[in-house]
């Protein structure tokens, strides 16, 4: 007896593709844009970056200092990655993903990279530094949970602990960038913000940046840190993270989309 139901069409299987091509042209374009930047831009793109991390660690100091917790104190720094994606500023490990997947499609050079990268950097520092004196010089309550905070940072050292620190990191927030370009909507853009940069402070991750900005607060609030530390912890930290950043997260995803890659070299801007 023949059966009434209608029959049923075979699923098509769906390939993700299509879609992960269209994010490495995205993600192409917009870092051809930041390896471009005139000088000026990028300069207050990377101060305004280095204040926005700042206002993540007031809100991180203020809720250690009264709960103690540093995985609330976590949560509460995201407010500066959500200060980050809603002022568009940017983070010196946030140009590892974007602009190197623009230099591997040979739309843009290397030099142009390493300038994007210093610049970054160093007006992060800047920027962060002045957030730091200023917080702990409006808050001079705060400064005993920022010698502690910094000082546990500046003893990590050069290990194999603080490297593997560091890579997690890196990988970390260029997860976050990788999530964040996969949708064209603020409201979605603003989960990994808060998932992620929660993650990155309260696991106590080794970044280069925010972790600077933790030493800073604690040399300026008294703390016994040597002036070398902070440059060690600094060079041993950015490796890390360039290592997670690039090599666990950015490199990976581009053999999803060799032949593209193939295409968009033989085609350079």
């Amino acid at each position: 007896m023949a059966s009434d139901e209608p029959e049923q069409e075979p699923r098509q299987e769906l390939r993700p593709e299509p879609q992960v091509e269209h994010d490495f042209d995205r993600l192409v374009e917009e870092g051809q844009e930041r390896l471009h930047r005139p000088f000026l831009a990028l300069v207050a793109t990377g101060l305004l970056g280095g204040v926005d991390i700042g206002t993540g660690l007031l809100a991180y100091l203020v809720v250690r200092d009264t709960t103690g917790s540093v995985v609330l104190s976590g949560i509460a720094f995201s407010i500066a990655f959500v200060a980050l994606l809603l002022a568009r500023s940017e983070l010196f490990t946030e140009n590892f993903l974007v602009p190197v997947t623009a230099v591997v499609a040979k739309h843009g050079s290397p030099v142009a990279l390493l300038r994007l990268w210093a610049v970054t950097l160093v007006t992060n520092l800047v920027g962060g530094a002045l957030m730091a004196w200023v917080v702990v010089h409006a808050r001079p309550d705060l400064q005993a949970t920022a010698r502690e905070t910094g000082t546990h940072y500046a003893d990590l050292g050069v290990s194999l602990e603080s490297l593997l620190l560091a890579v997690l990191a890196g990988a970390v927030i260029t997860l976050m960038t990788r999530m964040q370009h996969a949708t064209e909507s603020l409201g979605v853009q603003l989960v990994p913000a808060v998932l992620l940069g929660s993650l990155l402070a309260g696991a106590e991750l080794f970044h280069c940046v925010l972790d600077s900005l933790f030493i800073f607060a604690a040399m300026f609030s008294g703390a016994d840190i040597g002036v070398g530390e902070w440059p060690v912890a600094l060079a041993w930290s950015a490796l890390g993270n360039a290592i997670g950043g690039i090599g666990l997260v950015t490199a990976i995803r581009l053999l999803r989309v060799p032949k593209r890659v193939e295409e968009a070299r033989a085609d350079p801007a």
